[in-house]
């Protein structure tokens, strides 16, 4: 991972990453408390994948009056991509209204538009929003983890299980003030059909849809005894 710029009002954070296009949502009954407002953000996360040129990926979280947009888009000498989704929100449900995506690679790409009812769960960008706020507020455990339903770029139902851990994190001059710590929110997500794949989403507790780091891996098959 790598250093990550993010935008925020009156206050800058850095020193964050992302490997891009990994994203996921929730459809757990919540205790009575509130989930944390959504607050417009912009941040820059670095991606790194082996055998390609580095990238900055732009992430935007905006209010647009009655919804919100999220927006992450990035490019390099060879490729390009974009993918962006817009959703409402009643209390604690999250709603996905429109979610489009791009890319193009050595001028050759393709685009995809899913409206609202292409979406029966959550797009995969509203789905991160709504993974970010929830994590945490559900008794998910490695040992009995959370189902996790959202559709892909073209509609089709994926189906993951996670868990949360809190994690406090200390980071001076480089996350909020120096000296600044928080308890970071630590998702673990397993692609239910291939249960060897780990994807690891850090959250910033206080900016729902504010990526920390993100890393994925293949995990070595368990041999039985």
């Amino acid at each position: 991972m790598v250093n990550v710029l993010a935008r925020l009002p009156g206050r800058l954070l850095a020193g964050m990453g992302l490997s891009f296009a990994v994203l996921c949502s929730s459809d757990m009954a919540l205790a009575a408390d509130t989930l944390k407002d959504p607050r417009p953000f912009e941040a820059q996360y670095r991606l790194e994948v082996r055998g390609w040129p580095g990238a900055t990926i732009t992430h935007r979280l905006s209010n647009e009056g009655n919804h919100w947009l999220s927006d992450m888009r990035f490019s390099v000498t060879v490729a390009r991509g974009q993918e962006f989704s817009r959703f409402s929100l009643n209390n604690n449900d999250t709603h996905a209204l429109l979610y489009s995506s791009s890319y193009s690679l050595l001028g050759v790409g393709d685009s995809y538009q899913l409206s609202e009812r292409d979406i029966p769960t959550l797009d995969r960008q509203t789905a991160l929003f709504d993974l970010s706020r929830r994590a945490g507020h559900e008794e998910c455990t490695e040992s009995a983890p959370c189902d996790i339903e959202f559709v892909d770029h073209k509609g089709r139902d994926e189906h993951f299980q996670y868990y949360v851990e809190k994690q406090r994190v200390t980071d001076p001059g480089s996350i909020g003030m120096p000296g600044d710590a928080f308890e970071a929110l630590n998702v673990s997500l397993i692609d239910v059909e291939k249960p060897d794949r780990l994807l690891r989403i850090r959250f910033h507790p206080d900016w729902p849809g504010l990526i920390l780091s993100v890393v994925y891996q293949k995990r070595a098959a368990v041999k039985p005894s």
